[in-house]
């Protein structure tokens, strides 16, 4: 029999608690469901007015995993959704805008992953985003030195950093944007990715080919376009072991010396958030954003 719920008053059905979604840890799907509620006051408005896509595992990392974007069959009337721009047409996408919402997503077992614009303002992003990806035998370490050139060459231009985990094997820095689109982000990434790649030549890419990846960090400046996702701050991944895309200080990038200093679990969130508080909450905050350079800049 499925458990009922109520969220807020919202009636829930939640299935397969004791379902193990992580053999690595024994993780169960009630323990996912328990994260995302405990997380929910910094997670939520890191989704809050975002078309989500999900990343679905519902037998666990190890079984299908598989991405929906348009809204899932039996989502409840209650959940908001919005009508969002293709290249193919309109789209309707979920947006998670409550407590509810969240629980019932996360019941289908998803990572979360968000553009960089509002649904109320496609047109114009409000976050520029570097996915730092280490080829190995290069690590999150590599990734950490990067990162630092990179909160330097932003702040060169008026951008405060932010730096958080994938929660896979790198790093994502993270600057708000005003005044732009989607193109003008992503020329803009483009060409500091181009620019790292000249000042730390053995270490930086800014190509994706696979060929050239091994023992280098690629600066994934793509994300940026208007379509794509990245990873929202605290959702859970598809890996091994339940890790988390979490937000760390730059005194922890600048002190990194071995991977595992920079590895962060379910278990580590509510500690981190006790003692720093949501460290990407600043990105939220439009006063805070910087504005990009002119695309003529030479």
């Amino acid at each position: 029999m499925t458990p009922i719920t109520e969220v807020e008053g919202r009636r829930l059905a939640l299935s397969n608690l004791e379902k193990v979604l992580y053999p690595a840890t024994g993780f169960t799907k009630g323990e996912v469901l328990h994260y995302y509620a405990t997380t929910a006051e910094a997670l939520l408005p890191h989704l809050r007015d975002r078309a989500v896509s999900f990343l679905r595992y519902p037998d666990g990392p190890e079984g299908e995993v598989f991405f929906t974007k348009n809204v899932p069959p039996g989502t409840p009337d209650w959940v908001t959704t919005a009508e969002v721009p293709r290249s193919e047409g309109p789209a309707r996408m979920v947006v998670v805008q409550d407590l509810p919402s969240l629980m019932w997503a996360a019941n289908l077992v998803t990572e979360f992953h968000t553009h960089q614009w509002l649904v109320g303002s496609p047109d114009e992003a409000d976050r520029i985003v570097f996915d730092l990806d280490p080829g190995a035998p290069a690590t999150i370490v590599d990734c950490c030195e990067v990162a630092l050139w990179l909160r330097e060459r932003l702040a060169d231009d008026g951008f405060e950093a932010y730096a958080k985990t994938s929660g896979s094997k790198g790093l994502h820095v993270l600057a708000g944007v005003r005044g732009a689109g989607s193109a003008h982000v992503s020329d803009y990434a483009k060409a500091l990715a181009k620019e790292g790649e000249r000042a730390m030549p053995r270490l930086v890419l800014h190509r994706m080919t696979r060929s050239l990846r091994p023992g280098k960090v690629f600066v994934d400046w793509s994300q940026n376009a208007a379509r794509k996702t990245t990873a929202a701050p605290y959702t859970l991944r598809a890996r091994p072991r339940p890790l988390v895309s979490a937000p760390v200080t730059w005194a922890e990038v600048e002190g990194c010396e071995a991977p595992e200093q920079l590895v962060f679990g379910a278990a580590d969130v509510g500690a981190r958030l006790r003692d720093h508080g949501d460290l990407l909450a600043p990105l939220l905050d439009p006063d805070r954003a910087g504005e990009l350079p002119r695309p003529d800049r030479p």
